[in-house]
């Protein structure tokens, strides 16, 4: 076995010896934050990837609605795409516009500001839709940053608790009294910040590329509203 694969090799199984002494509480604080780790890296790395790709298909639905010399008449197979975000936000603001000239010329009322008014509401319901689906998963993710280190603290507290415990029952402050309770607390401690570390950078970079983009989502909608009014006027 080679020499770069033994201090990995021995870290770990201290670990596990640790772990096997320690009580049944620490146990499974231990395997609840290892169930939150992976949980955590599973969100992180789908909302990664789930970013990345609906940023290249926003990126290029704007591409070819910027090519084109009108919107309100584009054929329906542009408003069949809702799961770009963008398309989401263009379906529904000319959806909503021609709703609105049909029930003007029902009602003899027809007229460019109710169109446009009635496509810019959809226009603001389709972002809010969309902000929601950039921030899903988040709201978890965090309370696992905020909540992982309190996890760990609490089996902290009762690994030392029960080493001191130990202590008053035998009457003897050895190390063999100690060890467990105490080597218990600190293996919860560690997996608190094995857990909490890495999702709070996660998080903070996830957070920055969420508000990016919602604010290229309102931006895009902006621009989406002027270039109705220009056409309906």
């Amino acid at each position: 076995m080679p020499e770069s694969l033994l201090p990995p090799l021995v870290f770990a199984a201290n670990i596990i010896d640790v772990f096997e002494r320690c009580d049944p509480v620490d146990k499974i604080i231990v395997l609840g934050l290892a169930v939150f780790s992976l949980v955590a890296w599973t969100i992180m790395l789908g909302k990664h990837f789930e970013l990345k790709r609906l940023r290249l298909l926003n990126e290029s639905f704007e591409t070819h609605l910027r090519d084109q010399r009108t919107l309100l008449d584009l054929p329906e197979s542009f408003r069949n795409r809702r799961a770009i975000p963008y398309a989401d936000v263009f379906a529904d603001a000319v959806e909503s516009y021609w709703r609105a000239v049909a029930i003007g010329k029902e009602r003899g009322t027809d007229n460019s500001r109710a169109r446009l008014e009635h496509a810019e509401n959809a226009i603001q319901r389709a972002l809010a839709r969309q902000t929601l689906r950039y921030e899903s998963s988040m709201i978890f993710l965090a309370s696992i940053v905020s909540g992982a280190p309190f996890i760990g603290l609490l089996g902290t507290v009762w690994g030392v608790m029960e080493a001191f415990s130990s202590v008053a029952m035998q009457q003897t402050a050895g190390i063999q009294q100690l060890a467990p309770g105490v080597s218990g607390a600190m293996l919860a401690t560690i997996a608190g910040l094995v857990v909490a570390i890495p999702s709070v950078f996660g998080y903070n970079l996830l957070l920055g590329h969420t508000r990016r983009m919602i604010t290229e989502l309102e931006n895009y909608g902006s621009s989406l509203a002027d270039r109705i009014e220009l056409e309906s006027s």
